[in-house]
């Protein structure tokens, strides 16, 4: 009986370790290399997820892993080298996953400064609406619609437009030091007139 309590539980501590192994081996699979500005990959228009697989679930989650690694607000499928119609934003209140979205609606409009994963180091005021409502589909094929508010439209308008091979420097209309913008933030001071987009 000892003996067989004994084999139990070196089975139970080898499964866990291999099973922390397995996991620590899947995270840093799970880590895409973000697409810069100069690849043309980025200025591509994106073609309809049509087969909701396992496939794109890992899609799904290795995009949302390095988004959040990256310390990012949300990742294009484009922005990993994949040209297909699917999103991951996390504007702070949990991750959206958006396959095949489409604005159908908006609203009122506004402007503050947007940066990309893609873009390091620039910033711009961008133009964006105040209020969305989008349609999609999850990671299954089902259809779902949101309407989104303030940060998590924009948030969600700023990656959409990477599925048309847009970048937000394109729409910016003027690109700023983001030091200064937090001291106007701040306000610590005046900020000098950016870049003219």
């Amino acid at each position: 009986m000892c003996r067989r309590i004994w084999i139990l539980t070196e089975i139970l501590e080898y499964s866990r370790i291999r099973s922390a192994l397995y996991r620590k081996a899947v995270v840093s699979l799970a880590l895409r290399k973000i697409v810069l500005r100069s690849d043309d990959v980025l200025r591509k228009k994106c073609k309809n997820v049509e087969i909701f697989d396992e496939k794109l679930g890992i899609l799904l989650d290795d995009m949302a892993e390095t988004m959040y690694k990256a310390n990012g607000v949300g990742l294009a499928a484009p922005q990993v080298g994949i040209l297909r119609r699917a999103v991951v934003v996390d504007p702070g209140d949990g991750l959206l996953e958006l396959v095949n979205p489409e604005i159908i609606k908006s609203k009122g409009s506004q402007r503050d400064v947007e940066g990309c994963l893609s873009c390091p180091d620039e910033w711009g005021y961008v133009v964006r609406p105040m209020e969305i409502i989008v349609k999609a589909q999850d990671r299954n094929g089902g259809h779902i619609q949101l309407k989104l508010k303030e940060f998590s439209a924009r948030a969600v308008c700023h990656e959409l437009d990477h599925l048309e091979g847009k970048l937000f420097t394109d729409i910016a209309d003027e690109m700023v030091d983001p030091e200064e913008v937090e001291k106007e933030r701040n306000g610590n001071g005046k900020r000098k007139k950016g870049r003219k987009k």
